[in-house]
């Protein structure tokens, strides 16, 4: 108990080193803590970047990259799914609901994707959240858009806006569609998923601008005739083909059977995957990030250590009057070397223990900007397992750290301390 008092003592009379010291080691755990929940979060929210679908069919290829192009907007898919295809699947026994996705056309190089209004109700990310609006609502009419949060943001678009989208999914398209204006009706709140550089429009205006050339003015008479008369018009229409459809099953035991039966289908090549499954499998392909990640974390807690370490080692010989004068009342070698690693044991635990303050402290200013714009859901949770065991970690490391000083003053001898001049 005696050393223990010496050591904050001791401590605190060195109090302008330490502080520095005790700064370097908060910063440092402050960081690692950090970057180990962001880490840990995002994985968890690339996971849930689609939550509560079963499956996802598309044309035959590769698991990713149906993925990607359906969910992502990353790449292509080879072919289609035909409408038929689709009909047909949909009503086989036990699916609860499905969402149709179209697609390849773009607007300043965000995508545009054809859906109908099952998408707004079934459509789920995170922990099975459903899309929220920040303003107006779903479309209703054939030449109406939905805007994802970070489309509006970016092109500065509100309420009413009028929008042109163009063929292909490039930056750059030489065809646009400027026959069919949008009218913006629309804005989702933030989801931290390509939701939010996403524009919605319904399946029957997909079909609507691929028909422009071959359509006359008749027709688009006739169309606007429809949009004014109908009190309920017909947003899915009858297109050819889609990109890719979602399901969700009444139980998981139809989820298997169905799967099977989709990737047997007879009337064309199809791929049915099961999103969480391959989504597993994408994080695991990018795992070298993960392991960047927590290099990083690392090599900033060695040098903050570095550092206490070298701090300690500059002190040592200014100390070392005092270390005799211990010396010469009864202290043993063993005691210096205990006061040496007890005093480098509490400027690490009190570093962590400011460290974690100041991670808590982030967390709560930073939680929802980073669901907004990453998709990461930082919270104000108790420390994991994992970030203990880091914490601990630290402390270890630091009180390692402080044998190095400690054993070089066990070889003080009493003569030399006491043989120095001030």
């Amino acid at each position: 108990m005696k050393l223990v008092t010496l050591a904050l003592k001791s401590t605190f009379n060195r109090k302008s080193s330490v502080l520095v010291t005790l700064l370097t080691i908060a910063i440092s755990c402050m960081l690692l803590l950090s970057i180990e929940r962001v880490r840990v979060e995002a994985k968890q929210s690339f996971s849930n970047t689609l939550s509560g679908t079963d499956l996802i069919v598309g044309a035959r290829t590769g698991d990713i990259q149906l993925l990607l192009a359906s969910v992502f907007r990353i790449g292509y898919t080879n072919n289609g799914v035909s409408w038929q295809s689709y009909l047909d699947i949909t009503s086989q026994r036990g699916v609860a609901w499905a969402i149709p996705l179209s697609l390849g056309d773009s607007h300043k190089g965000f995508a545009v994707l054809g859906s109908d209004s099952s998408y707004f109700q079934h459509y789920r990310y995170g922990k099975k959240q459903l899309l929220s609006f920040a303003q107006g609502g779903p479309f209703q009419q054939a030449d109406q858009v939905v805007l994802g949060s970070e489309v509006a943001a970016t092109l500065g678009y509100q309420l009413g806006d009028k929008i042109v989208v163009s063929h292909g999914m490039g930056k750059t398209s030489f065809h646009h569609h400027d026959a069919h204006p949008l009218t913006v009706v629309g804005i989702l709140k933030p989801t931290g998923t390509p939701v939010d550089k996403t524009l919605h429009i319904p399946l029957r205006a997909i079909a609507d601008l691929h028909n422009e050339a071959s359509s006359t003015p008749h027709e688009h008479e006739h169309h606007e005739d429809d949009h004014q008369h109908n009190e309920t018009p017909d947003l899915i229409g009858e297109p050819t083909q889609i990109t890719a459809f979602l399901l969700g099953f009444e139980s998981p035991l139809y989820t298997l059977q169905v799967r099977r039966n989709i990737n047997q289908y007879k009337h064309e090549a199809l791929l049915a995957i099961m999103p969480t499954v391959t989504l597993r499998d994408l994080w695991t392909m990018l795992s070298m990030v993960e392991k960047l990640l927590m290099l990083f974390s690392a090599i900033v807690v060695i040098v903050s250590l570095l550092g206490m370490l070298t701090t300690m080692l500059a002190s040592l010989a200014q100390r070392r009057r005092e270390l005799a004068i211990l010396r010469s009342v009864g202290a043993r070698p063993w005691h210096i070397v205990l006061l040496l690693t007890a005093e480098a044991a509490l400027i690490t635990s009190l570093g962590c223990a400011l460290g974690v303050g100041l991670f808590y402290l982030l967390v709560a200013s930073t939680e929802g900007f980073m669901q907004s714009q990453f998709g990461v859901n930082l919270s104000l949770t108790l420390l994991s397992h994992n970030e203990m065991g880091l914490i601990a970690l630290i402390i270890t490391a630091g009180t390692l750290m402080g044998l190095v000083p400690a054993l070089k003053a066990y070889f003080y001898s009493l003569a030399d301390g006491m043989s120095i001049k001030l």
